[in-house]
């Protein structure tokens, strides 16, 4: 099957999950703190961990596989868990000074670049 199709279902699944966790924690917790996003984000980090590790001890169940459920379901669910993988294979790799910078710059700039559209959109309307 194309992996665009593989892909395009998974994050289906991936989505309808996360908004099923949203719920769920909105009932519980209410929505003073985001809950729902900090156990998306956890959560989904774990589960790439043991998806990666897991393809990488057992050689994987192909790449139809991976496309399905790494990139698929959870980048669905949370991209934070690519994420994630990208910083720990940096510091794997004995690069924990581009690993740090790579953290900081991501998540500073990803809120930067949500700031910007915030006020694009307020100055627009």
């Amino acid at each position: 099957m194309n992996g665009f199709i593989i892909v395009f279902f998974g994050a289906g699944i991936g989505g309808m999950l996360r908004h099923a966790v949203h719920v769920v924690a909105t009932v519980i917790f209410g929505t003073g703190i985001p809950h729902a996003t900090a156990a998306i984000n956890i959560a989904g980090s774990l589960v790439m961990g043991l998806l990666v590790g897991w393809f990488a001890q057992k050689a994987g169940p192909g790449h139809s596989w991976q496309l399905f459920l790494a990139t698929g379901v959870l980048g669905g669910f949370t991209t934070f868990s690519t994420f994630s993988l990208d910083a720990a294979l940096l510091w794997q790799r004995g690069q924990p000074g581009l690993a740090l910078a790579y953290i900081l710059s991501s998540v500073v700039l990803a809120v930067l670049g949500l700031f910007a559209g915030l006020l694009v959109v307020q100055h627009l309307a």
